[in-house]
């Protein structure tokens, strides 16, 4: 009975973490589609933007139904494991296997579709270019979510500085940039000055910060698999310890 208690309390602990990183995503999925000031949102309303960032922008969704699914998890290990109920240990080692295989699928897809994945990205930084020429110093609401990003970022344009000549702000203020271009000057920010130091664009800030966390995602992502398997471990074997303890 030691030996099988042991497995009841690793059995709640593995799915007390489960049910916490749910709640933990699925907070984040609403926020993302909350707040209007993201950067999900703020391409959403790029003109010209390749319809296959729509897949992108329901990232939100996304996190939502993962969060409620391992919420569920989490409820269905705990309760199955303190009630000893198999038909709970049961579904929930069935559930648990099938993400499993979809995160190992999805991770395969990644890798297979990267090179298109690179591809979108060229044509989101065009039609973002393209948006700042147009309607940067002109359209309320786009110069406003620009001066949004570039501010939380610490950034300038979508690549660069130089993604905001000919915009009506650039043709109306003498050739000048966004003072976001220039943060470090109380001088004009003409080309001169925003070429020392030249201020990163925001595609490049994220994808530094991408690149640079790599290995803490894929810590995070070997961790979640591992504890995955070792959650449909431990459930199956207390599935068969409940059931030969029954018989």
């Amino acid at each position: 009975m030691g030996c099988f208690a042991f497995l009841k309390v690793m059995m709640f602990v593995f799915n007390g973490i489960i049910f916490l990183a749910g709640i933990g995503i699925l907070g984040v999925g609403i926020w993302v589609k909350v707040d209007s000031g993201s950067i999900l949102s703020f391409l959403g309303k790029i003109e010209n933007v390749p319809p296959e960032i729509s897949q992108v922008l329901n990232v939100g969704y996304l996190l939502i139904a993962i969060g409620a699914l391992l919420v569920i998890i989490g409820f269905l290990g705990c309760c199955g494991a303190v009630r000893e109920n198999k038909c709970m240990l049961l579904l929930f080692f069935f559930i648990v296997l099938l993400v499993f295989i979809a995160e190992v699928a999805g991770a395969i897809v990644i890798l297979a579709f990267k090179p298109l994945a690179e591809n979108l990205f060229a044509k989101v930084g065009k039609a973002a270019s393209e948006n700042i020429k147009s309607s940067y110093g002109r359209n309320v609401d786009i110069t406003g979510l620009w001066n949004s990003t570039m501010d939380t970022l610490k950034c300038c344009g979508f690549n660069n500085f130089t993604d905001f000549e000919n915009s009506p702000y650039y043709n109306g203020s003498n050739s000048m940039y966004p003072p976001q271009c220039c943060p470090n000057t109380s001088n004009p920010c003409n080309q001169t000055v925003a070429q020392k130091p030249m201020i990163t664009g925001c595609f490049p800030k994220i994808k530094s910060l991408i690149d640079g966390n790599t290995v803490v995602i894929i810590a995070v992502a070997l961790g979640i698999a591992a504890l995955e398997l070792c959650a449909m471990a431990v459930s199956m074997t207390l599935y068969c310890r409940i059931k030969s303890t029954m018989a």
